[in-house]
């Protein structure tokens, strides 16, 4: 049986009332982040300001293709960029751009809407305060002083899933890479988004559609 809290930690948006026990709602949405919602990698663009590009370019195209299990490579990733500040890692995230349409459709739906990305919290922690929605992430731990030294949990994106579906009647599923299977493998309807790259043919083969930019991708979720 699958615990959601072993693996993810939720972070709720402030005027996020939650489910109500026994009673299940409509629609729910789950985005990918990176991507999706981004108009880029996070951990590649840390990677460049920091002068790791390349290395960090290497282990995400190994992952978005499926050639690395997204934990093993996360904990790569991880060990490549945790000797750099907290601040300078949420800096650097806080100036990230989303894709207009799928912040407003995020904004207009915050309670039926949910990031689930592989992404670790205290990073991206500037993203939830802008989106206000709810989170699924991995974890990590940290001294008194707020120094990162070690991860708690890497997200595995079907246990999310799964805990969405006690809440919602139906789960759309939303994203870009091989390491959004599982969730796609759980949702009820899978949509396969190219915006900033293309879905590898893994993604693509459990998906029910394939949105090509932020526009597209709107227009089919309010028909859903």
């Amino acid at each position: 049986m699958y615990r959601a809290q072993q693996h993810a930690l939720t972070l709720p948006a402030a005027n996020d009332t939650g489910a109500v026990p026994g009673h299940k709602r409509g629609t729910g949405f789950a985005f990918d982040l990176d991507g999706t919602i981004t108009r880029a990698e996070l951990l590649p663009m840390i990677a460049s300001e920091l002068g790791l590009e390349a290395e960090m370019r290497l282990l995400t195209e190994l992952t978005m293709s499926g050639m690395i299990p997204f934990e093993d490579s996360f904990r790569l990733r991880f060990a490549i960029l945790r000797s750099a500040g907290l601040d300078r890692i949420q800096s650097i995230v806080s100036e990230v751009e989303f894709d207009p349409d799928i912040e407003q459709f995020i904004r207009e739906n915050r309670d039926r809407c949910f990031v689930v990305t592989g992404n670790l919290d205290l990073w991206i922690a500037p993203l939830v305060e802008r989106l206000g929605c709810r989170f699924y992430t991995s974890t990590a731990t940290t001294e008194k002083d707020g120094w990162i030294t070690g991860l708690d949990t890497v997200m595995r994106k079907n246990v999310a899933g799964l805990e969405l579906k006690d809440e919602f009647d139906r789960l759309v599923a939303i994203g870009d890479g091989f390491n959004d299977v599982p969730l796609f493998d759980v949702a009820d309807i899978g949509i396969a988004f190219t915006g900033l790259h293309g879905a590898p043919d893994a993604l693509v083969s459990v998906s029910n559609y394939v949105a090509l930019d932020g526009k597209s991708l709107c227009r089919l979720l309010n028909t859903l």
